[in-house]
Formats: C-alpha cells, structure tokens, sequence
C-alpha cells in the first residue's frame, strides 16, 4: 500500500513547479523571493505548498513575522527535489554534449592525497577510452564535498566520510589510511633534529589546510588534549604549488603524507622531520551515492579508479614481500 501511495503521489500529484518551487525555498527564507526566483505569483506558490501540505498530510513550511522556515518534513522534500533537478541538469548536459561531439562530464572532488597518485592514474587509463569525457576536478575537504554528492553536485568524491547519518547513502570503496609527517625545506631550523616537542613545532609558522577538514580537526583535538595552543602564524591553502613555494623558501611546517612530495624529499629539496604527530586519519576512499544510477561515463571512471587502486596495490605487493623476508 505505502508503494502505491508513493506511485500515486509522484505521477498524480507532483509536478516540475513543485521541485522548482521547493528548490527556490531551500534558498530563500520568503515565499515572495522564492515564488519570484520560480518565475511564479505569490498566490500561485503557496497554492502550491498548501496542495502538498494536503496531500501528504504534514506541514512544510514554519510561518512567521521574519519569514518561512522549513520544518523536519520540508527540509525532506527540499533536499529531494533539488537532487531531482540537478539529475535533469545532468541529462540535459548529457543530451547537449553529446550533440556536440562530446560523450558526457564527470565532475570529481577529491582530498589532495590520492589527487596526485590513484586519481592521476586512474585519469590516464580513462582517456585512453574516454577522449572526449570532460573531467571536472577539484581539491577540497571531505565534508561539504560528501555533502555536495548527495545534492548531486558532484559525481565522485575521494575523501572520508566523516559523518555516520551518511553511510547508508553512500558506497565506500576504502584506499588506504594516511600517516602524515612533518615536512620542512632542507637546512630548515629543525632539519635534523631529533629532541623535538609538539609545543616548539607549535611555535613555528604553519601551513594549514581549511577549518572543518579531519586533519585540522585531529590536529586540535591531539594539541587540545597536550596542553598545547594551535599555531598562530598560519596559512590556509590546499593549493599544491603554492605550498611548494612556501616550504622551499620559508620556514614554514606542514604535515603532508609524505607520497604527496616523494620527488621533492628525494631530490633534498625537503625534508620529513623524525617526529610523529600520532594523528589517526582514518580511512579515505572512492565514494559514490547508493541507489543512483550513474551516467555511462561516471560508471567508466569508477572502473578506472578501481583499476588504479589494484594497480598500486600490486606495486607494494613485492615490496612487503621482501620487508617479510628480511
């Protein structure tokens, strides 16, 4: 019963000036700007609402002096309606390129770690099958960018799920964890150094990634607990050349895993100082949304993220071997 309940609503009852309409609300606090957004009268959208209200038999919007807020229910359908349209978007980006010769976008967020290994790799054996697929990347911090994949804003994240109320949502294929070291220019004060404390790193300029990403969060839950203050000369940046530029030329720290800037630590250009931070990161992998049907090129790039992953997996394979034997 509750199936044909939900059929009945959604071929009978729904319409697209719902989704338009309750997208426009999760923006705007008033029906008058949200209606005006939708290209619709301000009676017309609360006739609207109202005819949902009744149909579900709950109240979606919180009316006061200040404005409209949505309720539990509201806030529901709002998330659902905009996921409903940025799928449409898609098809409709779709249709478009491939009309003018392309075969399809995929827009991927990933943490910086994998960017510069399993991604790059999984990029090539892409193209090699995909020429005309445009790739659309970008680094950030595995929070909002989960948050952007289930509004359907992105295609693929490389990162972790930070918040267990997103797991059934969610398909995880797990990577690796991360041990990050401190890495500093050579010659730096503390290049070679091996009595060093948390405190006198602390005081050092550092080179940070944005608030609300888990190595930030960790990093001050392990000072927090040493009685131990946050940097106060830091900067904020994920961007890879410029924290290149920092590390060779100033005195600045960062922790990075240290894969991240093998070819800098091997040429003596850095150094990865004998400390450990004792961070527990965590897990980052491919994450993809449950229950959604990928379009043809997402599906691909997947594949070749996973081809990537077994790729690299097989190159330590030899390597552990002969840890073992030794």
């Amino acid at each position: 019963m509750q199936n044909l309940a939900c059929e009945r609503f959604v071929r009978s009852h729904l319409k697209m000036k719902h989704l338009i309409l309750l997208s426009e609300l999760g923006l705007h606090a008033s029906i008058a700007t949200a209606s005006k957004a939708a290209n619709l009268t301000q009676p017309a959208a609360s006739r609207l609402i109202a005819n949902l209200e009744h149909v579900l038999g709950v109240q979606l919007l919180e009316r006061s002096t200040r404005g409209v807020k949505p309720t539990w229910a509201g806030k529901l359908l709002i998330r659902r309606a905009g996921i409903v349209l940025a799928e449409m978007g898609a098809a409709h980006l779709e249709i478009f390129q491939l009309l003018e010769g392309f075969s399809g976008r995929v827009d991927i967020g990933s943490v910086l770690s994998p960017a510069t290994g399993i991604l790059s790799r999984a990029i090539r054996i892409f193209k090699t099958h995909c020429i005309n697929t445009n790739l659309v990347i970008e680094l950030g911090i595995s929070k909002p960018m989960v948050e952007r994949l289930l509004d359907g804003q992105l295609d693929i994240v490389l990162g972790r799920i930070t918040d267990a109320q997103d797991v059934p949502a969610l398909n995880f294929i797990p990577i690796t964890d991360e041990e990050h070291q401190v890495i500093v220019r050579k010659g730096h004060p503390f290049d070679g150094r091996h009595d060093l404390c948390l405190s006198e790193l602390m005081e050092m300029p550092w080179i940070l990634p944005p608030a609300g990403s888990v190595f930030r969060e960790r990093l001050t839950s392990r000072l927090l607990s040493q009685g131990v203050g946050l940097p106060k000369d830091t900067i904020e940046t994920q961007d890879l050349p410029l924290i290149l530029s920092l590390l060779e030329t100033t005195d600045m720290l960062i922790a990075l895993p240290p894969e991240l800037v093998r070819a800098n630590i091997e040429a003596a250009d850095l150094v990865a100082l004998p400390f450990s931070l004792d961070l527990q990161m965590g897990s980052y992998g491919i994450i993809t949304r449950r229950g959604h049907i990928p379009s043809p090129s997402t599906e691909a790039m997947v594949l070749a993220l996973e081809e990537a992953l077994a790729d690299e997996r097989a190159m330590q394979r030899p390597t552990l071997r002969l840890l073992r034997r030794d």
